[in-house]
């Protein structure tokens, strides 16, 4: 029973974590970030978490409303390529494909071929791993409640029918 709510707690503290880091990284900037315009710091911060040049198009989106805010994409894009220096190194490259993330094309082109050997070798252990775990499955093609059974392919919803 106690390793029950156990693995319960964990599988709902796990959900809660991915909820609110998908929020964190969608979030609109807020009025106050708009009609501050410290769009170099906005830009470093879209960077370094590997945004494209097409994101400002967003924040274009969220601060036309508010008053007293006029985007500045010169900025923005000089902190945003001092954020990339960060982002584009042969380490995150790696984590990123370790972690099973796919590769974005923000990166200058002349490092590149470094940048995806060491993505591509990050890739290349996360499928291994990820096949291992698959593989170590008792019935890893789907045999039992959610595949193929023995009267066919079935959902947890099937029922055997009552003669």
């Amino acid at each position: 029973m106690n390793i029950m709510r156990i693995t319960l707690a964990g599988g709902v503290l796990s959900t809660a974590l991915a909820l609110l880091s998908g929020c964190a990284t969608t979030q609109a900037l807020s009025p106050e970030q708009c009609q501050a315009g410290n769009w170099s710091e906005i830009g470093y911060a879209d960077g370094i978490v590997g945004r494209s040049g097409a994101h400002f198009a967003k924040h274009i989106e969220s601060c036309t409303p508010v008053p007293g805010s006029a985007p500045n994409r010169v900025l923005w894009e000089e902190g945003r390529q001092q954020g990339l220096k960060q982002f584009c190194t042969e380490l995150n490259a790696y984590k990123l494909g370790r972690e099973g993330y796919a590769w974005q094309p923000v990166c200058p082109l002349q490092d590149i071929e470094k940048l995806e050997e060491a993505y591509n070798q990050g890739r290349y252990y996360y499928l291994r791993q990820r096949d291992m775990e698959y593989l170590s499955t008792p019935y890893p093609w789907g045999y039992g409640r959610y595949g193929y059974g023995p009267y066919g392919w079935h959902s947890p919803l099937w029922r055997p029918p009552v003669w």
